[in-house]
């Protein structure tokens, strides 16, 4: 049910990108260099946040693994209560808020509370850490389809589990978001799904960031190779052809 609130202010969802401050958005620049109130994620780089206008009021609402600063529902209602006193309260969130970064639930939530909310898009990192270790999700002699998929599903969703043989076998390149952890499973799924043990792939760690690392394997071996280097999250996965052009055009990335 709407609630009836009178606010003085708005509440912006804005992308952060992947972590290169180079490739926040000029209106998200902005946004931060005038905000009252910014409310940031745990992925958000140094430089991001040193974007932010030193009079506003920061707030650590970041969530990594097992490790929350704020309850989701705390952190929609902190909004809430910000967005009746200040005229420009920044939701920052890493990458883009509507790919796996809760904005939509986090929008709908403001909205139905009567508040003025608004998403500026950020660069996600499932396009920007492939590109940044020279991997192209699309190539026309590799690929022509890319699926987006969490690695990581929270309890209670509307399904019980993805369909990784569909995913398996509709799709030429796959890019697993939040999957280190449940990498073991993700691959037993896609050897179930008939992938070969030799299928590409790439992890890719912090990327667009100056510590960005990269880890290539196949399916049947990824899993040693991450024992073996302690390789840890947080890391996007690229499964596919596409991850063979990286000895190619890794070379010529953008240096950060």
């Amino acid at each position: 049910m709407q609630q009836s609130l009178s606010m003085q202010g708005k509440v912006y969802l804005v992308g952060a990108g992947p972590g290169d401050p180079g490739l926040m958005t000029l209106k998200g620049k902005t946004l931060l260099e005038c905000a009252n109130v910014v409310l940031y994620d745990a992925l958000v780089s140094p430089q991001i946040l040193a974007m932010i206008n030193p009079a506003a009021e920061q707030i650590n609402a970041g969530k990594r693994s097992g490790r929350h600063s704020l309850l989701q529902t705390e952190t929609t209602q902190l909004l809430i209560e910000k967005a009746q006193t200040h005229s420009v309260v920044v939701r920052l969130k890493g990458g883009d808020p509507f790919v796996f970064g809760r904005g939509g639930e986090e929008m709908e939530d403001l909205v139905n509370a009567g508040v003025s909310v608004e998403v500026i898009p950020g660069i996600t990192s499932g396009i920007a850490a492939p590109a940044y270790a020279g991997i192209p999700l699309t190539h026309r002699h590799y690929s022509s389809s890319v699926t987006f998929v969490t690695g990581h599903e929270s309890a209670g969703k509307y399904r019980p589990a993805i369909h990784w043989k569909a995913i398996a076998q509709a799709s030429e390149t796959i890019v697993i978001y939040m999957g280190i952890h449940n990498l073991p499973y993700i691959t037993e799924q896609l050897f179930a799904a008939d992938l070969s043990p030799e299928t590409p792939i790439a992890l890719v760690r912090w990327g667009t960031r100056p510590e960005q690392e990269e880890l290539i394997g196949t399916l049947g071996n990824i899993l040693q190779k991450i024992e073996e280097v302690g390789f840890e999250a947080p890391a996007i996965a690229v499964i596919g052809n596409v991850v063979n052009l990286h000895s190619v055009l890794s070379d010529s990335r953008p240096r950060v």
